[in-house]
């Protein structure tokens, strides 16, 4: 194994520390959701913060860990094994939150960005790090300079240049998150030219703590997989000894709206199962849009185009 392609033990307790961080960011929103926790994570400044500071840190290492595993040549088969590794577990990321979450499932979440900008990245890995940093920064400042409502849409968030978040529990779209990835590419690139190279590759710490976190770091993808099952495992099992004080936010925007429609539409004389129908057709539309906020202002266009789409197809 050459120079380049060492563990840096300093980069596994980043990893490491990004890690343990998640947890308490996907435990306090876990909280949230089973009615536990009246702050909803993702709407407070500090959480958001703290939230994308990780997801960015997480991504600065996966470009700085290219560079170290296929800088100086892509190692194919170890490539190819990583990669499938990644697409199963993103696989299996979007099947179980859509039987736990299905209104908020993972359709292109960490996991399924790390795989495919993994790929992306491969043609940048021995580029000047110059060009690889200023692509990397035109990536992200296209997201904020561009967006359009069409991407809010799941079959294309993935890409990014939506307004507004579409319904899910985790998103990371190419714009702009593979532009921090390039930006971990090129700081790689430009430090293992610099004259700390030596020092940073070599740096060993002999603290437990530290040990502890580099060895968490080596084995980040599989604790991310599981640790998210064992906190909801627990607070499924916390619920059967202390149920919740607060209703669980996102299931009760549901199950309140799908009742407030049914009775309005009642009250206007129309038949049981075309309330049922034409609430269905509502609720959808709301999800698809992520129109709950706009809800609050009946005479919204939004709200409004919903309101006669769902009427003509369900009540004339």
């Amino acid at each position: 194994m050459d120079g380049n392609r060492g563990r840096w033990q300093l980069l596994d307790l980043a990893r490491g520390v990004a890690i343990l961080l998640m947890v308490v960011f996907h435990l306090a929103w876990d909280l949230y959701y089973f009615g536990y926790s009246s702050i909803d994570v993702t709407e407070v400044t500090g959480w958001v913060v703290f939230q994308k500071s990780i997801l960015t840190s997480f991504l600065l290492l996966v470009g700085m860990g290219l560079v170290l595993g296929h800088g100086n040549g892509v190692r194919w088969r170890a490539f190819w094994r990583r990669w499938a590794f990644l697409v199963v577990a993103a696989l299996l990321t979007t099947a179980g939150t859509y039987w736990m979450f299905p209104d908020y499932f993972v359709f292109f979440g960490v996991l399924h960005a790390i795989a495919l900008f993994s790929l992306l990245a491969l043609p940048f890995l021995r580029l000047r790090w110059r060009i690889t940093a200023a692509l990397g920064v035109a990536v992200i400042v296209a997201n904020f300079a561009f967006n359009d409502v069409a991407f809010e849409q799941r079959s294309l968030a993935w890409i990014g240049f939506w307004p507004t978040s579409p319904p899910t529990s985790d998103v990371v779209p190419i714009f702009p998150w593979f532009g921090v990835v390039l930006l971990g590419v090129a700081l790689m690139r430009l430090l293992l030219a610099s004259r700390f190279a030596a020092g940073l590759r070599s740096w060993r710490s002999a603290l437990p703590v530290a040990q502890g976190l580099a060895v968490l770091g080596r084995w980040s993808l599989p604790f991310y997989l599981l640790h998210q099952p064992v906190i909801i495992g627990v607070l499924y099992g916390l619920m059967l000894i202390q149920p919740p004080v607060l209703a669980p936010p996102i299931v009760g925007d549901v199950a309140g709206f799908t009742a407030s429609c049914n009775t309005s539409c009642g009250a206007n004389g129309w038949a049981a199962g075309q309330c049922n129908t034409y609430c269905d057709c509502a609720l959808e539309q709301i999800e698809a849009g992520n129109l709950w906020e706009r809800l609050t202002d009946p005479a919204a266009p939004e709200v409004a185009q919903l309101r006669d789409l769902c009427t003509a197809m369900h009540l004339e």
